[in-house]
């Protein structure tokens, strides 16, 4: 399934061999480090928990 997912790389990785995090959505959401394991194990997180996660680390949260 990986390889048929959109991903989308993290703003704080570079294209100079930075840290490298991708998300993609599809039902779930998938996390993924595509810098030392593009094609290795990957995070599913539900969508609410998505929101939650991204909610608590929000500056002021």
């Amino acid at each position: 399934m990986s390889d048929r997912l959109n991903w989308r790389k993290s703003s704080y990785s570079d294209d100079e061999g930075g840290d490298c995090v991708e998300v993609a959505v599809a039902g779930a959401i998938h996390v993924r480090d595509s810098k030392t394991a593009p094609t290795g194990p990957e995070l599913h997180v539900s969508a609410p928990a998505w929101s939650a996660f991204i909610a608590a680390v929000q500056p002021g949260a």
